[in-house]
C-alpha cells in the first residue's frame, strides 16, 4: 500500500476515533446513559494515542488526547468578564421564597404567572466558558465578579468539558457553570496522599478551588474534577425564549446540566421541589447547599434586570445550616485592618457542612458577653450562610468547674497600645496606626484586586515586609526595588520583576480604588466610585466639608463624617502626599469625558417597563451621559423616567413635583431623539 494511502487510512481513523470517543464521553456525561464500559473506553483512547504518536501531524488541539494537559503555566493571566458574573441573593425559608415570587410580580408590573426553574445549587468554582465557532478559546474563573483568572489549559482536562461543541452551536457562546470536585474522587485523591504522606484535601470544594490555581495541568488531569452548566452570558446566532429551552440546548451542543433540574408553574411548585431535596441532599456524590430558582422566561429577566450585585430575576434557597458541637480549648484576639478587636474561639476540631472547623468568630465583646462564652465550654456551632462559622451558644449542663468569663482587653494583644470602646458601636479599637497586625491587614486590603491590584502581593509577602521592617505604611509599597524584593524568601529575580511591574502599573489606578484601598471607614469600592466621580481628584475631596459630602445622594451623615475624620487625621495627609510624590495617581476621569454630558450631576429614577431599553441599558446610557441612576424617589431627584406600570414611584414624584419623563422625552433630553 502507497505512504499517501496509508496516511489517508490513518486520517479516516484518527476522525473515526476522536468522534467515537467524544460521543461516549458525552454518554458518560451529559446523558449519564454510557453504552461501553471504562476498560473498553480506555482502549479507544490508547488506540488513539498510539496513532497520534506514529503519526504526529493528526495531533489538533481538540483531540481527546489533548486532556491529559500541556507545560506547566509560568503564572495565570487575568481576564475581563465581557458580561459580569454576578453573585445571587439567598433566601432562608418558605416565606422568603414568596417574598421573592412577589418581589416579581412586582417587577414585571402585569397580571401574569412567572414560571421558574429550580436546579441544584453545587458547592463547586464558577466558571466562564468561551466557544467561537463551536471550539473552546477560554475557560475563566469569577474572580472578583469582573475579572478572574485564565485556567484553560486547566479546564481542557475535564472530561466532560467538551473542547468542540456538536448540533450546529452558535457562532460565539459564552456559558456559566460550576466546576466541582466528586465525593468518590476526593476519597481516591486522599488514599494516594495518605500513602504519600501528603496532607488530605480537606473537602471538594476546596479541592476544586485548589486544584484549579495549580500551574500544571498535568497535575489538573490527575485530580478527575467534574462540571456543569447552568447559564448562557452570550450567545450569537440563536435566540431561545426560555431557560427550560436554554438547559435542552446546552446538553444537545455537549454541555451537561443540572440532571435534576424542574420546570415549576409557580411558586407553590417551587416549594416543593426545595423541600423534597432538603431531606435528600446527602444522598448524592457532590456538595449542594441548597437550590438556585431562576424566572424561566427571557423576555421577563430582561424586563427584572439586575441591581449592582445580582439579577432579580434568580435566588438561591440555602438550607438550613448545619450545626455541629464541639469544645473551646481557647478564646484569642485577632486585630483587623481598622483596629477592630475580635474575640476567636480556637475549638476542637469538628466536621460541619463539609469542613473542619477548628476557629469560629465570636464577633465582639459584647457579643461575647451576652452569650457567656468561657474556656472549656461545649458549645454549638453553625455557618448560617457565612464563610466563617459562629458559635451560637454554650451547653451551660457541660461547664467545667472553675470556668471563667474572658476578660476584657484594656491594651492591644498585637502591639500593647492602647484601646477604646467605639462611642456609638460595640467594637474595641487599638488606636496605634503603626500596630503590626493592622499594618499587615491594611497592606493586603490596599493591594487587593478591589482596590490597586497588585499581582502577588498576598499575606506571605507582607508577613516579610511588615516582619523586617521594609513596609511601614501604602506608600513605602512604592520604594520598593528588585533588589530588595529578590531577598525575600521564595522570591526570585523573575518573580521580583514581575511583582515591580505589578507595583509600577498600580501607580495609574482611577481614583476610586485608591480611595477604596485606603480603607477609609465606611467607604467601600461602591461609595468611593461615588465620591471619585462626584469629586474627581483627590484635593477637592480632602477639602469636602460634611455638608457638602451629605449634599451627594447616597452619602449620608455616617459616610460623610468617616470621610472628614479620615482626612482632618494628620498622619492620613501625610500618606496621601507620600503617595502623590511616588506618582499615584490621584484623579478621575469621567465615564463620558469623550463626549457631550447633558446629564451631568442630575439624579433618575427609573420605573415601569421600558420598550426600547432593559433596565440596565438605560442605567448604562444615564451614567454614559454624566448622570447617576438610584432607586428610591427624593427630593434630591432629578427626573424620573416612567414606562408602562410605573406604580408608587411615579406617583410620589408629583407629590415632590419632580419631572416625569416618556422614553421619548428621555431621549429627547439626551440628544438622542429621532
Amino acid at each position: 500500500m502507497h505512504s499517501k494511502t496509508i496516511q489517508q487510512e490513518a486520517r479516516r481513523r484518527h476522525a473515526s476515533l476522536c468522534a467515537e470517543i467524544e460521543r461516549h464521553n458525552r454518554l458518560y456525561y451529559v446523558e449519564a446513559a454510557p453504552e461501553i464500559s471504562d476498560t473498553d473506553f480506555d482502549a479507544l483512547l490508547r488506540e488513539l494515542q498510539e496513532l497520534e504518536a506514529e503519526y504526529p501531524d493528526l495531533i489538533t488541539p481538540d483531540s481527546p488526547t489533548q486532556r491529559v494537559g500541556g507545560a506547566p503555566l509560568e503564572e495565570f493571566e487575568t481576564v475581563e468578564h465581557a458580561v459580569p458574573m454576578l453573585s445571587i441573593d439567598n433566601t432562608y425559608n418558605e416565606g422568603e421564597l414568596r417574598a421573592f415570587d412577589e418581589r416579581v410580580r412586582r417587577g414585571l408590573g402585569r397580571a401574569e404567572e412567572p414560571q421558574y426553574v429550580v436546579e441544584l445549587k453545587i458547592d463547586g468554582v464558577a466558571i466562564s466558558l468561551s466557544y467561537e465557532n463551536g471550539e473552546l478559546t477560554r475557560a475563566a474563573t469569577r474572580g472578583d465578579g469582573y475579572r478572574g483568572d485564565n485556567v484553560t489549559a486547566n479546564i481542557r482536562t475535564i472530561r466532560s468539558v467538551p473542547l468542540k461543541l456538536g448540533k450546529k452551536p452558535p457562532r460565539i457562546l459564552e456559558v456559566r457553570g460550576e466546576v466541582y470536585m466528586r465525593h468518590q474522587e476526593l476519597e481516591r485523591q486522599n488514599r494516594l496522599r495518605e500513602k504519600a504522606g501528603d496532607p488530605l484535601l480537606a473537602n471538594p470544594r476546596n479541592a476544586t478551588a485548589g486544584t484549579l490555581k495549580l500551574l500544571d495541568p498535568k497535575q489538573v488531569a490527575r485530580r478527575r474534577l467534574d462540571a456543569v452548566f447552568y447559564e448562557v452570558a452570550t450567545m450569537e446566532g440563536v435566540e431561545l425564549t426560555t431557560h427550560w429551552e436554554t438547559l435542552a440546548r446546552l446538553r444537545e451542543w455537549g454541555l451537561p446540566t443540572c440532571e435534576q433540574a424542574q420546570h415549576c408553574k409557580n411558586i407553590k411548585d417551587v416549594i416543593a421541589v426545595c423541600d423534597s431535596w432538603e431531606s435528600c441532599r446527602n444522598n448524592l456524590d457532590f456538595e449542594m447547599d441548597g437550590m438556585v430558582v431562576k424566572v424561566d422566561s427571557a423576555v421577563q429577566r430582561r424586563r427584572l434586570g439586575a441591581t449592582s450585585k445580582a439579577p432579580r430575576w434568580v435566588i438561591a434557597y440555602k438550607f438550613p445550616a448545619q450545626v455541629a458541637r464541639t469544645k473551646v480549648l481557647r478564646i484569642t484576639v485577632q486585630v483587623g485592618k481598622s483596629g477592630a478587636l475580635t474575640p476567636v474561639a480556637e475549638m476542637e476540631p469538628v466536621a460541619l457542612a463539609g469542613t473542619k472547623v477548628k476557629r469560629a468568630t465570636l464577633h465582639n465583646f459584647e457579643d461575647l458577653a451576652k452569650k457567656d462564652i468561657q474556656i472549656g465550654d461545649t458549645v454549638e456551632i453553625q455557618k448560617a450562610g457565612e464563610i466563617i462559622p459562629q458559635v451560637l451558644r454554650h451547653l451551660p449542663e457541660f461547664r467545667p468547674d472553675g470556668a471563667k468569663p474572658f476578660p476584657i482587653p484594656k491594651q492591644c494583644p498585637e502591639c500593647g497600645g492602647e484601646v477604646h470602646k467605639d462611642p456609638e458601636g460595640v467594637h474595641l479599637r487599638c488606636l496605634n496606626l503603626s500596630c503590626p497586625a493592622q499594618l499587615k491587614e491594611r497592606l493586603e486590603h490596599f493591594a487587593g484586586r478591589a482596590a490597586m491590584d497588585i499581582e502577588g502581593f498576598g499575606p506571605a509577602l507582607v508577613e516579610q515586609l511588615v516582619t523586617r521592617e521594609l513596609v511601614k505604611s501604602p506608600a513605602d509599597i512604592y520604594d520598593l526595588n528588585e533588589d530588595v524584593l529578590s531577598d525575600l524568601e521564595r522570591m526570585g529575580k523573575k518573580s521580583a520583576a514581575n511583582l515591580m511591574n505589578a507595583i509600577n502599573s498600580s501607580r495609574n489606578q482611577p481614583l476610586r480604588r485608591l480611595l477604596h484601598g485606603l480603607g477609609i471607614r465606611h467607604v467601600g469600592g461602591h461609595t468611593a466610585e461615588i465620591l471619585a466621580q462626584y469629586f474627581g481628584s483627590m484635593d477637592r475631596l480632602m477639602e469636602a466639608s460634611v455638608e457638602e459630602l451629605q449634599e451627594i445622594h447616597e452619602i449620608g451623615e455616617t459616610v460623610a463624617r468617616s470621610v472628614r475624620d479620615f482626612f482632618d487625621t494628620d498622619e492620613n495627609r501625610t500618606l496621601v502626599q507620600r503617595l502623590q510624590k511616588r506618582g499615584v495617581n490621584m484623579r478621575e476621569e469621567s465615564r463620558a469625558a469623550t463626549g457631550a454630558q447633558p446629564f451631568d450631576g442630575k439624579t433618575f429614577v427609573v420605573t415601569g417597563t421600558l420598550q426600547r431599553y432593559s433596565r440596565d441599558g438605560i442605567h448604562a446610557r444615564i451614567k454614559e451621559l454624566g448622570g447617576r441612576p438610584t432607586s428610591s424617589v427624593t427630593s434630591k431627584t432629578d427626573y424620573v423616567v416612567a414606562g408602562e406600570s410605573p406604580g408608587s414611584k411615579r406617583d410620589k414624584a408629583r407629590e415632590l413635583g419632580i419631572p416625569v419623563l416618556t422614553e421619548d422625552e428621555f431621549e429627547k433630553l439626551a440628544g438622542d431623539s429621532r
